[in-house]
């Protein structure tokens, strides 16, 4: 297992690197993606064990709050779950479940919900496919870094910046640019509310996401 990770981590510390270093290159929509009153794209992916799943057995049992993560190290990602945590009885209590996707594979994502206490399942998608499925961008600089400077090719910053964060929970790992997301999908599998964030820590509000499983529990 432990070798295992390292070299997870020892690939996913590179892709990081290259992306920040090359600059976002997603920030726009080629084509609309998919909106509220539409069918959500049902992708199967693999869970943290490594079976197979596809998202329609979620919300084919009660709507689905569905959370698109940035990297296993985000600090904005890291307050959202706190807030999620005080949360989740809220969103169950109201009729929803929830299940995240993020960019790990299996074995970085089992220790990714072990280290943050994570309440929900969390499916892995390395290669992104459900993140181009459901429309996930990139963010710009001013979105994920605000008011630091940051330069392409910029290999010294970013190593320091890797370095400095290497040995703790917020390790930079994956995509630096990608934005989170986060849906209302019915039982009947449409979409019922979309929350794109516009910047790191947009989080949508904890009364947005309940009256939208309400809406979506009558739909």
């Amino acid at each position: 297992m432990e070798e295992v990770l390292a070299k997870q981590y020892a690939a996913a510390d590179a892709r990081w690197l290259r992306l920040w270093m090359q600059g976002p290159t997603k920030t726009s929509y080629r084509q609309l993606p998919v909106q509220v009153g539409e069918p959500a794209p049902d992708v199967e992916l693999i869970d943290s064990e490594g079976n197979p799943v596809r998202l329609s057995n979620f919300w084919k049992e009660s709507p689905l709050h569905l959370f698109f993560l940035r990297h296993y190290g985000c600090s904005c990602m890291k307050e959202r779950w706190g807030q999620l945590r005080e949360e989740y009885p809220k969103l169950r209590e109201a009729g929803a479940q929830m299940v995240a996707i993020g960019m790990g594979e299996p074995e970085r994502t089992q220790l990714f919900i072990k280290v943050r206490e994570i309440p929900a399942p969390v499916l892995c998608d390395p290669e992104q496919r459900a993140y181009t499925a459901y429309g996930i961008i990139e963010g710009t600089p001013p979105a994920i870094l605000h008011n630091s400077d940051w330069q392409p090719d910029d290999e010294e910053t970013g190593r320091k910046m890797m370095d400095s964060r290497r040995d703790t929970d917020r390790r930079l790992v994956d995509n630096p640019w990608i934005l989170p997301a986060e849906f209302i999908i019915d039982q009947k599998g449409v979409i019922r509310h979309s929350h794109r964030y516009q910047y790191c820590e947009d989080f949508p509000p904890t009364t947005v996401l309940l009256g939208a499983i309400r809406a979506a529990k009558q739909s």
